[in-house]
């Protein structure tokens, strides 16, 4: 069993203890970060309107000599950027100043080392190799949702950096008032800073994306009306948007064949098939509230007042239209409820798109955005 560290915090004195003892702290430190892609830096980012304000906040961070906000908050979807902008910051802050200890780590690390901290008797040193990096960056913070100690131990952590003006930047695949799962408290502090969100890619963000890779690839040339076909095709986020890219460049080069939009098809033949039923039923909730101006989590609450009732209707009857789920599917994904209740909804919107020319427009631009 490991020995019991005895060293004092350092809430109130950070720079306490001798130089020996801060020199390994920074050492643990550095060893506590997670590795950053050499491949995710500022200049890879393609940028365009749905993350033009999360990357320029991004970069407003790495590159201030004092905390501009703290913390800065990130969120958005799977594969829309969030982890490269952080990957960005991270290496920006370490080569502006080599002597700034910046901590980079997702949250399910964080809590492995904390549960691993418990487990040793050791939370004293936890508490300090993470309370005395200058930058703490937690990825993907959704994963602590419901996780009390793990919460409690996060929510010091951040006041601690807070108070002695470290710079702290999160990332979450939705904003803090929709963590449901989370602590009030917890909830409040990841909004105190700045939230920026980075929204669904548009074609023209994925087109400029495919074009700045194929400068990165040299030696290999894809037509534009490949390109042209993948941006409108492949829209679920950046991640498959590129792999699809280098599924058919490497296709070409092995097989020596040349890259035309017949060879694109059959190549990526189960990928667009796939993205032909990828609309999600998260991805429809997120689409309406955002449309009708609610909270995501109103999806699944028991409020019943219209306002709140008539737009997760719609949610349900366009789930039903453009995802192949059963009805008692889609009833667990709104907080549970029966399949009775979901076909209620699919005819009442059906109903009501014949008599109210607004619900009726509300649909069709919700199933168009969706679907394009």
């Amino acid at each position: 069993q490991r020995p019991v560290s005895t060293t004092p915090v350092p809430d109130e004195a950070p720079g306490r203890g001798s130089f020996l003892h801060l020199r390994a702290v920074e050492e643990e430190v550095d060893a506590l970060s997670s590795p950053l892609n050499p491949r995710f830096g500022f200049s890879e980012f393609v940028v365009g309107k749905p993350n033009e304000f999360a990357h320029a906040a991004a970069r407003r961070v790495a590159e201030a000599d004092k905390v501009p906000f703290n913390p800065l908050y990130l969120y958005g979807g799977v594969g829309l950027g969030k982890t490269h902008l952080m990957h960005a910051m991270a290496r920006h802050i370490r080569e502006r100043d080599p002597s700034r200890r910046v901590l980079y780590l997702s949250a399910e690390k964080f809590m492995y080392h904390f549960v691993r901290a418990v487990r040793y008797k050791d939370t004293m040193e936890f508490k300090e190799q993470f309370r005395s990096a200058d930058v703490l960056m937690i990825d993907d913070v959704q994963f602590i949702c419901g996780k009390d100690s793990t919460q409690e131990e996060f929510f010091h952590t951040f006041n601690v950096l807070i108070d002695h003006n470290r710079q702290v930047v999160i990332s979450g695949d939705r904003s803090p008032s929709d963590l449901d799962a989370m602590e009030e408290r917890l909830r409040s502090r990841l909004g105190w800073g700045l939230v920026a969100d980075i929204h669904a890619t548009t074609y023209e963000l994925r087109l400029s994306i495919l074009l700045a890779k194929i400068e990165t690839i040299g030696s290999v040339d894809v037509p534009r009306d490949v390109l042209e076909f993948l941006a409108r095709r492949i829209t679920s986020n950046i991640r498959e948007l590129e792999m699809a890219l280098n599924r058919v460049t490497a296709h070409s080069t092995l097989v020596g064949r040349q890259i035309d939009l017949e060879m694109a098809k059959e190549v990526l033949r189960d990928v667009l098939r796939a993205s032909e039923r990828r609309i999600t039923i998260e991805e429809i909730q997120r689409r309406v509230a955002e449309h009708y101006n609610i909270k995501l989590s109103e999806m699944s609450s028991e409020r019943r007042a219209r306002a709140v009732a008539r737009p997760r209707q719609v949610a349900m009857f366009l789930s039903k239209q453009l995802t192949s789920r059963s009805l008692p599917e889609i009833g667990r994904k709104f907080g549970g409820r029966d399949h009775t209740t979901v076909m209620h909804a699919v005819r009442k919107i059906e109903e009501l798109r014949l008599s109210d020319a607004a619900i009726a427009e509300d649909v069709e631009l919700l199933k168009r955005t969706l679907e394009s």
